[in-house]
């Protein structure tokens, strides 16, 4: 039996926050549409204090490897396409 694991860490910048609210709940909606659409686990993991920078790091498991790395790529495209977030670094890594 196969398993892949895959982590993805999402460096985004809230170029529309003036605060930590208007940062919170921009990424709390982005966080929700991707956890919904793609059903993998999301936190927020890094930035907690900065009203403009956050990291998300998202977790995939699955049973095939190219549907896996298909998924983390659309989650990619649609933080690129996020009309509140500019992405500014992706990382994945392969557990």
């Amino acid at each position: 039996m196969a398993t892949v694991l895959a982590l993805l860490h999402l460096e985004l910048d809230v170029v529309q926050a003036q605060s930590l609210k208007d940062k919170r709940r921009a990424v709390k909606s982005f966080k929700t549409k991707i956890g919904n659409e793609f059903n993998v686990s999301v936190a927020e993991v890094d930035g907690l204090e900065s009203h403009r920078r956050c990291v998300l790091a998202v977790a995939m498991v699955g049973n095939d490897h190219a549907y896996v790395e298909g998924a983390l790529r659309k989650i990619v495209q649609l933080a690129q396409s996020h009309r509140d977030m500019v992405l500014t670094d992706e990382q994945t890594e392969w557990l």
